[in-house]
C-alpha cells in the first residue's frame, strides 16, 4: 500500500504520548500518508489477571492464552486501551476510527501453536480494500486480535501483529514504539541493528525475552520489504534502526540517549 505507515503502541505508552507524537501524525496526514496504529494492553491484562486469579504465563515474551485469558484480553483491548487511544487522537483533532478483526474480515489469522500457546495466533490475511478506503480519511486504530476462517478469536502479540500487517500490505515504514528509546546496551542506544548483531546481543543477555518479540517482528517486516523499521519511543527520532546484514558488522559504537 503506497505511503502506508504502521505504528505499534504499547499499552503503557498510550498514556505517555506527547504533543510531539500527535503533531507528527498531523504532518503525515497533510503529506497524504495512510496511518494505522496497532495498540497493545499487556500491563492492564496482567493486572486484571492477578485480580481475577488467572495464571500469567509467557514463553519468549508471548502470553499463553486460555479461553479466560483470551476473553479478558478482548475486553481490555477493545473496551479500554482502544478507547483511551481514540480519545487522545480526538482531543488533538485527529480523525480516527476504531477497528477490530470482525470488521468485514479485517484480520484473518491462524493458531501460532495451539498446544504451546493456546488461543494465540498470527495474521495470515488483511482486508486491504477496506483498510485502504478507511485510511484515506481516518487514522486507523486496531487491536491485535485475529479471527480464524471458522470465526475463532485469537490473541496476537501486538508487535507481531503490526509487523504482519506491515508485511502483508507492503508498508513504507513500521515504528515499534516502546517505553525506552530503542534497544539499549549498558544504558545507551544501539543505533543500528543487523540480524547478526541482534543474535550477539541476545547471546550476551542484553536483548531479553521481553524484547524478543519486538526484535523478531522488526526483522520479519524488514526482510519482507518494509523499507524503514525502527524501535523507538518517539516518532521524531530513529531509536534503533533495523539494517541489512553487513552494514554494521562488528560495529561497536553506540549513541547517547
Amino acid at each position: 500500500m503506497k505511503d502506508f505507515i504502521v505504528i505499534k503502541i504499547g499499552g503503557n505508552t498510550i498514556g505517555q504520548l506527547t504533543a510531539e507524537f500527535y503533531q507528527q501524525l498531523h504532518l503525515w496526514l497533510k503529506e497524504g500518508k495512510k496511518i494505522l496504529l496497532v495498540h497493545g494492553g499487556g500491563s492492564t491484562i496482567s493486572k486484571l489477571s492477578l485480580q481475577l486469579k488467572l495464571p500469567i504465563r509467557k514463553i519468549n515474551g508471548i502470553r499463553i492464552s486460555d479461553k479466560q485469558t483470551l476473553d479478558l484480553t478482548r475486553m481490555v483491548l477493545l473496551g479500554k486501551t482502544q478507547t483511551q487511544l481514540l480519545q487522545g487522537l480526538s482531543a488533538h483533532s485527529l480523525p480516527a476510527i476504531g477497528l477490530n478483526a470482525a470488521d468485514d474480515n479485517l484480520l484473518v489469522g491462524d493458531f501460532l501453536d495451539k498446544q504451546t500457546y493456546g488461543y494465540v495466533g498470527k495474521i495470515k490475511a488483511v482486508n486491504k480494500n477496506l483498510l485502504e478506503k478507511l485510511l484515506t480519511t481516518h487514522i486507523g486504530v486496531i487491536a491485535p486480535l485475529a479471527l480464524t476462517p471458522s470465526k475463532q478469536w485469537l490473541n496476537v502479540n501486538a508487535d507481531t501483529a503490526a509487523a504482519d500487517i506491515a508485511s502483508l500490505l507492503n508498508a513504507t515504514a513500521l515504528y515499534l514504539m516502546t517505553d525506552v528509546p530503542g534497544v539499549l546496551n549498558n544504558g545507551k542506544i544501539v543505533p543500528k541493528l543487523s540480524l547478526e548483531t541482534a543474535h550477539n546481543l541476545r547471546n550476551k543477555k542484553i536483548i531479553t525475552n521481553g524484547m524478543q518479540p519486538k526484535i523478531s517482528a522488526a526483522f520479519k517486516a524488514f526482510q519482507t520489504g518494509v523499507e524503514h523499521v525502527s524501535i523507538t519511543n518517539k516518532l521524531t527520532t530513529t531509536g534503533t534502526l533495523i539494517i541489512q546484514e553487513g552494514e554494521n558488522e562488528n560495529e561497536t559504537y553506540f549513541s547517547d540517549i
